[in-house]
């Protein structure tokens, strides 16, 4: 299962039925799961631990040193889940030692050619990642996120479950859950409504989230109040649960931009 001209260092730890191709390095401190395949010239390196049956195709780089100017050579981690597609030139950094120390990826996402997942960034599960979608440093991502082709995300945004973010968009502020982002100063042009219909999230579940948008984000009052009358409206609708806690827990004031024609739009 393994290719005569592949370099594996000793101390690496490898399933038995771990397929790994032509011209594939894996360093010492690395950990591959059962059923994973590496299709031909994949490095693995750093303290990088893959789950079960991840894909991995030609000239991906996992688990290389954070690209920051504040990391000490310190032993900081890749870990990475299930059931995984990454293709052709994806990479993944391991974290920073004042970053918490660990780079997270879920199960279940699909990487596309060249994109990029930065030092102490968090992904979900079921996230996408269309060509050369790209995150910075300790940026969160939620399950059954979508990125176009090159999206690029600012460092410490943090992006909630189910949004959608359009193709060459710039994102440089948080995007709440379900939310549609667009532009190269991406704006909130809505919600993710094709995204939450491909879950199976109910007619009335998705009138409820457009409700809480058009309350949270043209309401009268301050955005504070807004968002403690949406709780108390629309308590027990778990989507928006889900936002109400997202913006609370924020650290930082929602600052993107938001159109209100193309919310009007998308119904």
């Amino acid at each position: 299962m393994i290719d005569p001209s592949a370099r594996i260092a000793a101390g690496a730890v490898i399933a038995d039925d771990v397929e790994i191709g032509p011209f594939c390095t894996i360093g010492p401190n690395v950990v591959i799961g059962a059923g994973c395949r590496l299709v031909s010239h994949v490095a693995i390196d750093g303290h990088t631990t893959l789950g079960e049956r991840n894909v991995i195709r030609p000239f991906a780089s996992l688990g290389t040193p954070p690209q920051s100017v504040h990391y000490r050579g310190g032993p900081t981690t890749l870990v990475v889940g299930s059931d995984n597609d990454i293709r052709e030139g994806v990479t993944m950094n391991t974290g920073t030692e004042d970053g918490g120390g660990n780079t997270r990826v879920g199960s279940g996402c699909f990487f596309m050619v060249g994109s990029h997942v930065g030092h102490d960034c968090t992904v979900g599960d079921h996230v996408v990642f269309a060509n050369n979608a790209v995150l910075g440093g300790h940026t969160e991502v939620g399950s059954y996120t979508v990125f176009g082709g090159q999206a690029a995300v600012r460092q410490f945004v943090r992006i909630g479950e189910g949004a959608m973010i359009v193709g060459l968009s710039g994102v440089r502020a948080d995007v709440i859950p379900f939310g549609l982002v667009h532009g190269q100063s991406a704006e909130l042009i809505g919600l993710n409504v094709v995204g939450m219909k491909r879950r199976g999230l109910t007619k009335a579940d998705i009138h409820a989230v457009h409700r809480a948008f058009d309350a949270l984000f043209f309401g009268e009052g301050v955005f504070r109040d807004r968002v403690d009358v949406v709780a108390e409206q629309f308590a027990g609708q778990p989507l928006v649960e889900t936002i109400v806690a997202f913006i609370r827990a924020g650290t930082r004031p929602l600052t993107m931009g938001v159109r209100r024609a193309a919310l009007r739009a998308d119904r």
